[in-house]
Order: structure tokens, then C-alpha cells, then sequence
């Protein structure tokens, strides 16, 4: 695997290239969202955020950036109670998106819920786990459906793992970013480490036989969060609306706070991989020349 390979060691070979090289292929934008928690209309979250709003404020700052990204994802926990209602409000306020959107379940989705108000979306699976390859950009993405119904915890069981390691053998020269909604790493958040990932070893198995996997992008937690684990950078996106307090403590409650919400841009070259960048949304002065 060339250029920079896993959390920063050069290696040489096919995935190198020039930045201003001829072959725009092989460069790729895609903007992340997550965790949305849009609330049917009139409501708000926790009887105190509007997730709507803030949601919209976050389309507007994606439809401001020039280069555009060439897709959207959405981590997880789209809505907050999972109603056909709130999804339709999530596809209204997602709508003025003109880019292609893949969207994957979290805690507080319900599959099939997800998958009605989706159906035109040609990649969504029809039954099962809502997992599926996008193929069409440089990075090859993997989406992983990582819920369990009715636990805010998550889960790659031996069928997810497989489906993921059939993909994985399919293509094992093309850099791939895997996206789930819980991460698989611990936090040192007591609180929210607790909410983990069941099955986070056998995801550790597959990393080591397959290098060409570039990253793993995750929501759930409501920071943005990055370790190197098993060789691989794991990240977190905020969320689109509250964050979680850095509470630290074992013994501290599991708090939110209305920090700037915001979503993250990852920008994919092969000389330099997948840079991320973290963007707050909401109204700020500037840009003022230097």
C-alpha cells in the first residue's frame, strides 16, 4: 500500500500519486454528518434542542463549500424517536443536498422505519442489516449497520463480521474507509464506554489481514474523538446538534452541552490519504484577510 499507509508509516507503491496530477479520480471529498437527532415538527429534543434548526444551519455551511464533497454520509442516530414522522422531516431538511447521500442506522433509528422513508435510495437494502458498498470514488466505502434494537449499545455479530470480510476480500488494493455508528474503541468517558461496541475484537482480526482499510468513521458519542487502534485512525464525528460533556470521572452522569455542533470533511489524495477536518456550523464572523 503506498503513499502514507496506516497512522502515518510510508510505504511505497500503486496508491501514490501527484497532488495536480491529470487524473481527478483519484481524489475525493466527502462530508460526514452525525448523529442528527431530528425531532418531528414543533418538537424538541430533550425538550430543549432544536435539532432541526441546527441541522439545517449544517446543510447550509455543506452546500457553502467550494470544492463541494462528492457525497454525504450520515453516521446514525438520523432521528430521535425513530417515527415515520421524524424521518419524512429528515428528508425534507436533507433535501436541498444535490450530492448523492448514504445514510446507515443508530441507536435511536429503527431499520425499517429508516428503510421506508429510503426506499428510493437504490443502495438501501431490502431486508436485514443495512449495510451496503459504495463503490463509484477513490476510497472505496464501507457502511455498516452496527444497531441492536432497543440497546444503545452496538454490535458486529459473525454475520456482520463476514459480510464485512467478504467485501474487504473483494477489493484488497483499493483504500477503504469503513463507516459504523458506534465506535469500537474505549474512550476513557466511563459513561459512554459502557454504550460500546459488542464485537469490536473480530473487527480488530480483520484490520490486521486487510491493510488497505484508511480509516474508520464513526458517530455515537457527540465529540469529535481519534485514537490509532489496531493500526488504523478511528474517529468520531460531532454531532450535528448537542455534544457530550468531557466528564471524565467514573462516577460522573452522562451530561450534554450545547457546544458548537458541527461535521467533518474528509479530503482524500494519494500522496497525502484521508485528511480530516472538523467544521462548526452556526453563524461566525469573518473570513477577514490576513
Amino acid at each position: 500500500m503506498g503513499g502514507f499507509g496506516k497512522c502515518g508509516a510510508h510505504q511505497s507503491g500503486p496508491f501514490e500519486g501527484d497532488l495536480y496530477g491529470h487524473d481527478a479520480s483519484k481524489k475525493m471529498i466527502l462530508a460526514q454528518i452525525s448523529d442528527l437527532h431530528v425531532t418531528a415538527p414543533g418538537r424538541l429534543c430533550m425538550g430543549r434542542v432544536d435539532t432541526a434548526a441546527l441541522l439545517r444551519d449544517c446543510v447550509a455551511r455543506i452546500l457553502e463549500l467550494d470544492p463541494a464533497p462528492e457525497l454525504v454520509i450520515a453516521s446514525g442516530d438520523l432521528v430521535d424517536l425513530a417515527t415515520p414522522e421524524e424521518y419524512a422531516h429528515l428528508r425534507e431538511i436533507l433535501s436541498p443536498l444535490p450530492m448523492p447521500l448514504y445514510v446507515i442506522p443508530g441507536n435511536h433509528d429503527n431499520r425499517e422505519n429508516l428503510r421506508a422513508a429510503f426506499v428510493d435510495h437504490a443502495y438501501m437494502p431490502k431486508n436485514g442489516f443495512i449495510h451496503f458498498a459504495v463503490e463509484d470514488g477513490a476510497l472505496r466505502i464501507l457502511m455498516l449497520d452496527s444497531h441492536i434494537p432497543g440497546e444503545d449499545g452496538g454490535q458486529l455479530c459473525d454475520a456482520r463480521l463476514a459480510w464485512l470480510a467478504a467485501r474487504l476480500d473483494e477489493e484488497p488494493d483499493k483504500p477503504t474507509v469503513l463507516v459504523m455508528h458506534h465506535p469500537p474503541f474505549t474512550t476513557g468517558v466511563a459513561n459512554l464506554d459502557d454504550l460500546g461496541l459488542v464485537g469490536a475484537e473480530g473487527l480488530a482480526r480483520l484490520l490486521v489481514r486487510h491493510p488497505q482499510v484508511e480509516r474508520i468513521l464513526c458517530g455515537h458519542l457527540h465529540r469529535s474523538i481519534q485514537v490509532c487502534w489496531h493500526g488504523v485512525l478511528a474517529s468520531v464525528c460531532p454531532s450535528t446538534a448537542h455534544q457530550v460533556a468531557l466528564r471524565m470521572k467514573r462516577d460522573a452522569p452522562l451530561c450534554y452541552v450545547m457546544e458548537p455542533p458541527g461535521f467533518q470533511l474528509h479530503t482524500w489524495r494519494p500522496e497525502t490519504r484521508l485528511v480530516s477536518h472538523t467544521l462548526p456550523t452556526g453563524c461566525f464572523s469573518g473570513p477577514y484577510p490576513f
